[in-house]
């Protein structure tokens, strides 16, 4: 796990100064600009020059040489050259140029031997949100050939699987990789991710026991806060005492760094419009789009009481303030359609 956090916070950063670098090269040709509240490698295909779903060829071809450029650079480290490769290997899937983009990945795993699977499983289904989860999962084809069986590229599958609403498939590849050989931390992760599946399709007593399993060796109270408030929207849909569990968890712990104030608010230690405050005032919230889970907690709250409509009103919220790559919007979007 302490590997794969500062890998995931490199990878974000990357993407997003990618972003920028297509937006102002990009100025000359267009003048528009993209959403700027949703994740930066969402900015890949949003910004002008990118290619998103009714970008012309010449957009793309944009995109292409700005990588191009980038991967000519002697400087780049073996993890930023690989993060790139992984990049242009999506956008030549994209642009139908396969076997260019199984050279890239080919070439990962020799820029990075040990954890360029790892370096994509991060990447591709942030650059699927742009629209083109066809490409994704063609990327990581690809990428199963070169590595066959991998849990860190399966799970993406299943992440880019979950953005289209097709949670059996991303259930049936979850249940694929823990019946396998895997790592610790791969187990926890696709334990995560099925307990998404499972509560997206509505089996709420099998999702609180895959985010309950995904506990297993979180030893801080940050490392294990993301599946015990998940744990509990389960638990609340199972119908079973939700808030007893979470308070045995987190009773006595300090909860005043955000995320924690959400779990304040599920224990009744904290008004809702002080969660909302929260939400948009603290610095960790701001950074993170923090009203995204804030609103979706409070409709999950919302049911836990009973009160439908408050509860269809958050839901609504987290929808749109949640991005199509967020778990938080897969599971407000189910639940909708079940209250």
């Amino acid at each position: 796990m302490c590997q794969i956090a500062p890998m995931q916070r490199a990878i974000v950063k990357a993407i997003g100064a990618f972003a920028a670098l297509v937006t102002v090269s990009a100025e000359a040709v267009a003048q528009r600009n993209g959403s700027d509240w949703d994740l930066p490698a969402r900015g890949i295909d949003q910004q002008p020059g990118g290619s998103g779903p009714g970008a012309s060829a010449s957009k793309r071809n944009d995109t292409l040489d700005a990588l191009d450029k980038i991967l000519s650079s002697p400087k780049l480290s073996a993890f930023d050259r690989s993060l790139y490769l992984g990049i242009r290997a999506y956008q030549l899937s994209r642009l139908g140029r396969e076997a260019d983009s199984r050279k890239d990945i080919d070439e990962m795993g020799k820029v990075l031997p040990t954890s360029w699977q790892m370096v994509l499983s991060s990447t591709v289904p942030e650059l699927a949100g742009g629209g083109d989860r066809a490409a994704a999962l063609r990327t990581l084809d690809h990428a199963l050939l070169r590595k066959p069986g991998d849990p860190s590229l399966a799970i993406a599958q299943a992440q880019v699987h979950m953005q289209i609403a097709d949670f059996q498939r991303a259930h049936a590849l979850l249940d694929g990789t823990l019946a396998g050989p895997t790592t610790a931390t791969d187990r926890r992760a696709a334990l995560f991710v099925r307990g998404h599946a499972n509560f997206d399709l509505g089996r709420y007593v099998e999702a609180a026991d895959d985010f309950e399993a995904s506990l297993e060796g979180r030893a801080t109270v940050k490392a294990r806060l993301s599946p015990l408030l998940w744990r509990y929207a389960a638990q609340v849909r199972a119908k079973r005492d939700a808030r007893a569990g979470l308070a045995k968890d987190l009773g006595n712990e300090d909860l005043s760094e955000w995320p924690a104030p959400i779990a304040k608010f599920l224990l009744g230690k904290l008004p809702a419009g002080e969660l909302e405050v929260a939400a948009e005032t603290d610095d960790a919230a701001k950074r993170s789009n923090g009203k995204c889970p804030s609103a979706f907690f409070m409709g999950i709250d919302a049911i836990r009481r009973g009160d439908k409509q408050r509860a269809r009103e958050q839901l609504q919220l987290a929808q749109a303030r949640c991005p199509t790559v967020s778990e938080f919007n897969w599971a407000a979007t189910s639940e909708l359609k079940r209250l």
